[in-house]
């Protein structure tokens, strides 16, 4: 069993999922069902990892936090959780294209399949996701949509 629990945030509310010793997901308010396959949840929002979690989100969106110091469990495949590895390295405040972070993990003709994984992410914004744009500078696919990624972006450059 999974625990749980709600996050109120200005991208809108984040459910915090974490197994018994890390994040495993961060969902989006409509995140789309089955994008991130997880086994049934319960509320717990005592849950240390996810008191923590939800502590660092708050000092992010208040302009306190540029990186987050939390025990990660994203669940994918190998080459995914490479994708998600190559996402972690994307200083705050700075984005990467596809095609760079192809390039990072040594796929560099897999622009497509690391759009792919990118979309999987499972645990977004802490694994910054969000800092991944189209080749020529544009906002692209984003599980929580544009405008919180527009959000995100806008809130780094502060």
């Amino acid at each position: 069993m999974l625990h749980r629990t709600t996050l109120a945030s200005p991208v809108g509310a984040l459910t915090l999922v974490a197994d018994e010793t890390a994040l495993v997901a961060i969902l989006w308010p409509d995140d789309r069902t089955g994008r991130v396959p997880l086994e049934a949840t319960a509320d717990n929002p005592d849950h240390p990892v996810l008191a923590a979690a939800a502590t660092q989100l708050a000092d992010y969106f208040a302009g306190t936090r540029t990186t987050f110091d939390l025990p990660l469990s994203p669940r994918g495949t190998a080459f995914q959780r490479d994708v998600w590895r190559a996402l972690d390295a994307i200083p705050y405040g700075e984005t990467r294209s596809y095609a760079d972070i192809a390039r990072a993990i040594g796929r560099p003709t897999a622009t497509r399949a690391v759009g792919a994984a990118n979309g999987r992410n499972p645990i977004s914004i802490v694994t910054p996701c969000h800092r991944v744009i189209g080749r020529s500078g544009a906002l692209t696919g984003f599980a929580g949509g544009l405008a919180a990624k527009q959000h995100l972006l806008a809130h780094e450059q502060r």
